[in-house]
């Protein structure tokens, strides 16, 4: 194990770089305390999305207009302005010490090389032996590789002017004709640097043979912290985000209910990850998870805060409960069937269909003639879903409700008062259990609630199973 920590910065960081240099890289930091760390930088807050297509509200990017594949240019215009905002980000670092024209060159160089082979690719897809989708991909990951490469050469640049020995990894693969896997390319690219000395400023996108956006999507940033902190034996990971890991999302509770979670552990971080309340993406916590790496979860704004530390073995010596989550956006579908009774291929041919559609479920219920699963997918997949369905079992009632998801969660929940005081706590606040699941182990109680009632039952949770209990 070394002596150095792998540390990534969000996006939402990263457009207050200011606070970035204050709270984390630099700040009152003596010579020797600058290195013996690997800095991992995301893209700056809302780039990716101009790239690709908004994560949430689905608005397109140059990548979802260059993909409709219809002799439209609008993808030239949306790659045009990407590279104007990238160059408006740059001018508002001029006073770190940035030099501008450096920077802006190396956005063009980026933005009208990618420019150059989208055209070549459209003029080569002209012909009918050339299909586009069979490219896409490869366009994605191009596209998204751009925004973390501006924002870790523009973060190189200004330590560099700052007179700290810093060191730029592209690991994004521009102009490079090695095809290496994940790993190959990692650490092909720390070979030569001696983290005591130097200070990596990393991209946090890795070009590699399996497609690292392939492989785990918008994911891919803490996949390359993970992998890092891996293969060069950190003494511990960190990400730094703009929020601590609370007890509940304090935009619902609110700040001055909800109390930071000193330690949890991976367990904990992947019922979370279920739930769409990240700590870590899971593939990024099993490779930490494997090699006994403790992660460090921090608040950028408040440096001198410990955060959450995230263990292997960590369990609390209290029976409580430590964290309310919960999501929205989840589809209930719910296949009725009384031939169903008595056999036992009709879970098998159900999870066929979810596995032809590659949607995963969240949760699952059953009894004699009825099988209900709850997951997150856009409503015409789960149309497409539930018309397969309907043909495998045409005797069945399908029933598709828009639900909630909301679960109590803790290291240590094994009291017999946890699950009836929830109960009661969400028939008090008038909250109707559409289907309730708990584990042997002890980590979480899940509820099923109408979506209406989401908020209400964040809340009345929190406040019955976490704050009455400090």
């Amino acid at each position: 194990m070394g002596n150095h920590t792998v540390e990534k910065i969000g996006g939402t960081a990263m457009s207050q770089f200011d606070k970035v240099l204050d709270n984390i890289i630099v700040g009152d930091r003596k010579e020797k305390d600058l290195y013996n760390r690997i800095i991992v930088v995301s893209a700056y807050g809302g780039i990716t999305n101009e790239l690709l297509e908004h994560k949430k509200t689905s608005d397109s990017g140059v990548y979802s207009l260059f993909s409709k594949d219809d002799d439209s240019w609008a993808w030239g215009e949306a790659i045009t302005r990407v590279g104007q905002r990238m160059c408006t980000i740059n001018k508002g670092f001029e006073h770190l010490g940035l030099d501008v024209q450096l920077a802006d060159r190396f956005v063009k160089e980026r933005i009208e090389g990618v420019r150059s082979c989208l055209i070549d690719l459209t003029r080569l897809c002209s012909f009918g032996h050339f299909k586009l989708d069979e490219h896409l991909m490869t366009v994605r990951e191009m596209l998204s590789a751009i925004g973390e490469a501006h924002s870790a050469h523009n973060s190189y640049l200004i330590l560099k002017s700052m007179g700290i020995n810093a060191r730029l990894m592209d690991l994004s693969g521009w102009m490079d004709t090695d095809q290496l896997s994940l790993d190959e390319t990692i650490k092909k690219a720390f070979e030569s640097v001696d983290v005591a000395e130097e200070l990596p400023i990393v991209t946090g996108y890795t070009q590699c043979k399996e497609g690292i956006m392939g492989s785990y999507d918008r994911g891919y940033t803490e996949i390359t912290f993970s992998r890092i902190a891996v293969l060069t034996g950190a003494r511990e990971g960190i990400i730094h985000k703009e929020y601590h890991l609370s007890s509940g999302d304090p935009k619902i509770i609110g700040e001055d209910r909800v109390e930071t979670i000193g330690s949890t552990n991976y367990d904990v971080a992947d019922q979370l990850s279920d739930l769409g309340m990240e700590a870590i993406h899971p593939g990024a916590a099993r490779g930490l998870r494997k090699t006994d790496i403790p992660l460090r979860v921090k608040n950028v704004f408040e440096p001198d805060h410990p955060g959450t530390l995230i263990t292997n073995d960590y369990r609390s010596t209290d029976a409580r409960v430590e964290i309310i989550a919960g999501r929205k956006g989840v589809t209930g579908i719910e296949v009725w069937d009384q031939d169903m009774v008595g056999r036992w291929d009709h879970d098998l041919e159900m999870l066929k269909h979810l596995a032809a559609a590659k949607i995963r479920y969240l949760a699952k219920d059953t009894n004699a003639n009825t099988l209900t699963h709850y997951i997150a997918a856009p409503l015409a997949k789960i149309k497409r879903l539930t018309d397969n369905i309907k043909q495998d079992f045409p005797s069945a009632d399908i029933l598709v409700k828009k639900v909630a998801l909301v679960s109590a969660i803790g290291t240590n929940m094994a009291d017999t008062w946890v699950l009836p005081t929830a109960v009661h706590s969400l028939t008090n606040a008038g909250v109707e259990i559409l289907g309730l699941h708990k584990c042997m182990r002890q980590v979480d109680i899940q509820f099923v609630v109408d979506e209406k009632d989401f908020q209400n039952a964040i809340c009345a949770l929190h406040r019955d199973l976490v704050e009455t209990g400090r």
